[in-house]
């Protein structure tokens, strides 16, 4: 463990106690904050239990989280086969749910029962020897729905009937925003009341009080002492405030925050899971944004380390040390395989989170280091082109980068791969009616595939969920690696996103996908961050209407709580077995009872000024 003193100014004289005291007022404040969200947000499961009382179950089902009941009904002289499609699911081959038998008789129809999924809407299809209906629902969590299949005059019509009205399991996010919207609203009133005169007043006075008794116990235990003057207990000067921008550690604390909020499972919601492949969830942002502004601080340390008369050669081994750790502790430490036994070399997986941002911060901070400058100041900036100095300055780095970007290009559309179309982007599976089902992610699969054999990526990639791909693909691949160190490189680059995927899901030249780290995802997400962080540092560190907690602590420590958060994750109190598995609430709850817990452990930590570097 390394220390390092926290950004914030020392108080010099005892005219700078109130403002102390203010300060640390309100990390009083957020630390309640946090402590309560852990105890309000148990409110969920019991607001959930109510919710759901009033819609019985179907009798003949029992149904788990995102699944409903239907009932087919089939009042035709001749079986039929029901199918059905993701709306999600690109391109798709129609999967069978089930046949359901003609009636026996007149005025009774066959039916079967059938399990269906909730989490997206989907199309249904009707066939016997032709195609008899085809439409889109989307169905309800716990709902028990019937579809009747009846002939009208040679016609045949399907009727979809809500036997049981669903659940709303979007009651646990609504009470956990209003406890976060609470406390957010508590902690500002308090940040108020404490700038007040009379309370600071008042707390000045208190703590010169326990002060004061703390010096006369110090000194009536200690017999045969002299008395000290209180003059000599002056504290030294304080050393200069730290320039280093505390944006930059919030913007790095939230993208971390929901990292570890996703990761232990984000209350089992869809849209807190990675997509399958193309298109965004919240948790497609989050890595991204890490590497983003991974690569804004190594700009920001590089240059200041130089001014302060550092060496390019101390710096680069530097460098490549903490790329090497990080390495390392991405294979060794939290390889997911070890969920799977002791770790061998037969099922270790080389690629991962860890391996990635070693991999690109190596690169950009080399980069960086051969092309940066240590005296920027010397140069005009009221010139019309000194918004370019970043690229008239560094074109030796953007051209590294830019031929990287082509290397990529020319890897991902022309690179030949055994049985599957050159340039293909797609999952896979029952993607493209199914004709490229071992072709997951084209010419990145193959690369990992043929670099470093099928045993060593991920073996279950999240494109199995709805496009039932078999071929392991792994997500933090060899050729990925290189657009994430555009990631890091890049900035607003809005208009390049909009030309690339025509602002649509799946039908641009180069669709937005995290599974490819395609060049949109990119360009996209890079636009995404470079916002939010101009917002962050306008209102941290310009206006300084917010202080950047609670995100701020664990931005701080970053890997020891990412780090964490992997190690301990099935330890308590970050998981305990639930009551109901099944219940959205309940992983909701124990999904930001365990996010809070590292929020709080980072909080401890800085109040202790332990940081954990590489």
């Amino acid at each position: 463990m390394a220390k390092r003193k926290p950004e914030e100014e020392q108080p010099a004289a005892a005219s700078d106690s109130r403002d102390q005291m203010t300060r640390t007022g309100t990390h009083h404040v957020c630390l309640l904050a946090v402590l309560g969200l852990v105890v309000a947000v148990c409110v969920a499961p019991l607001t959930a239990e109510v919710s759901s009382s009033g819609s019985p179950h179907h009798k003949h089902q029992v149904l788990k989280m995102d699944e409903a009941s239907l009932t087919v009904y089939n009042e035709l002289d001749s079986e039929v086969l029901v199918s059905w499609m993701s709306e999600r699911c690109y391109q798709c081959l129609y999967q069978q749910l089930g046949v359901v038998p003609a009636g026996s008789s007149p005025g009774q129809p066959g039916s079967v029962d059938f399990v269906v999924g909730t989490q997206h809407a989907v199309t249904l299809k009707i066939n016997s020897t032709q195609e008899l209906c085809r439409f889109p629902f989307h169905f309800g969590e716990h709902g028990n729905y019937s579809l009747w299949v009846k002939s009208d005059s040679k016609v045949v019509n399907c009727s979809m009937v809500t036997q049981a009205d669903p659940v709303n399991s979007y009651i646990p996010i609504l009470v956990a925003f209003l406890v976060f919207a609470g406390l957010a609203l508590v902690s500002a009133i308090g940040k108020i009341i404490l700038r007040l005169d009379a309370v600071r007043a008042l707390l000045f006075r208190v703590a010169g009080t326990m002060e004061t008794e703390r010096l006369i116990n110090s000194e009536l235990g200690s017999p045969g002492r002299t008395g000290t003057p209180v003059t000599d207990n002056i504290l030294p000067p304080p050393p200069s405030p730290s320039k280093r921008l505390r944006s930059l550690d919030t913007f790095r604390g939230i993208s971390l925050v929901i990292m570890v909020f996703v990761n232990y499972g984000g209350g089992r919601y869809w849209f807190f899971r990675h997509e399958s492949w193309n298109g965004l969830t919240v948790a497609d942002l989050v890595f991204p944004w890490f590497v983003f502004i991974m690569g804004t601080s190594t700009a920001l340390s590089i240059n200041a380390l130089l001014r302060a008369g550092s060496t390019r050669c101390s710096l680069l081994r530097k460098v490549a040390w903490r790329s090497m750790q990080l390495f390392i502790i991405g294979v060794f430490i939290i390889n997911p395989n070890y969920c799977q036994g002791p770790l061998t070399w037969d099922n270790l997986r080389i690629p991962g989170v860890l391996q990635r941002l070693a991999c690109s911060y190596l690169v950009v901070a080399s980069l960086d280091l051969l092309v940066a400058r240590g005296h920027l100041d010397i140069l005009t900036t009221d010139a019309w082109w000194s918004p370019g100095l970043d690229v008239l300055l560094y074109w030796p780095a953007w051209l590294c980068v830019l031929l990287l970007e082509i290397l990529w290009l020319c890897l991902t559309f022309l690179l030949p791969v055994p049985g599957c179309p050159t340039g293909y982007l797609g999952p896979g599976g029952i993607g493209d009616m199914g004709l490229y089902a071992n072709c997951t992610g084209g010419a990145a699969g193959f690369l990992d595939r043929w670099l470093l054999g099928e045993s060593h990526i991920y073996q279950t990639p999240s494109s199995r969920v709805i496009y039932a791909t078999r071929m392991p693909y792994d997500p933090e691949g060899v050729l990925g690696s290189i657009n994430s160190i555009l990631m890091a490189f890049l900035g607003l680059q809005g208009v390049v996103s909009a030309a690339l995927t025509k602002c649509s899901t799946d039908r641009g030249f180069i669709p937005v996908n995290k599974n490819l780290w395609s060049l949109s995802y990119v360009t996209t997400l890079a636009c995404f961050a470079y916002v939010l962080l101009v917002l962050v540092y306008y209102t941290v560190d310009v206006k300084r209407w917010w202080s950047g907690a609670p995100f701020y602590y664990p931005g701080m420590n970053s890997i020891l709580v990412y780090v964490g958060h992997e190690v301990f994750e099935e330890y308590f109190p970050f998981r305990w077995r639930m009551a109901n598995s099944q219940s959205h609430a309940e992983h909701l709850t124990q999904n930001l009872v365990a996010t809070s817990c590292w929020v709080f452990i980072s909080y401890v930590l800085y109040k202790k000024k332990i940081f954990w570097k590489i």
